[in-house]
């Protein structure tokens, strides 16, 4: 059974290999990775919290949350102002139900 597993990985990790050089996943791999990456210091920082180093779990964590948020700014903007709308417009049906 482990021998399947490993022939599955084998398989997928040729596959990754053979579409990197050819140049069609390299830059979809790196925004990939650019996002996995502060979601791997947030586990660790997690971690480290839950496992008793505290100082040091606390601060990976927030390196791992300020990374993800500046990786996610072109998402959060939108979303931001989406809700900003949506309360604004909320605010103003609220004021005409008063009168």
């Amino acid at each position: 059974m482990d021998l399947k597993r490993r022939n599955g990985l084998a398989a997928v990790l040729i596959i990754i290999g053979a579409l990197m050089l050819l140049g069609v996943f390299g830059p979809l791999l790196g925004r990939l990775l650019g996002l996995v990456f502060p979601i791997i210091l947030i586990a660790l920082g997690y971690y480290g919290v839950r496992s008793g180093k505290v100082l040091i779990g606390w601060i990976i964590l927030a390196i791992g949350i300020l990374s993800l948020i500046a990786k996610l700014s072109w998402l959060i903007g939108p979303i931001l102002g989406i809700v900003v709308l949506v309360f604004g417009i909320s605010l103003l049906r609220n004021k005409r139900r008063t009168y």
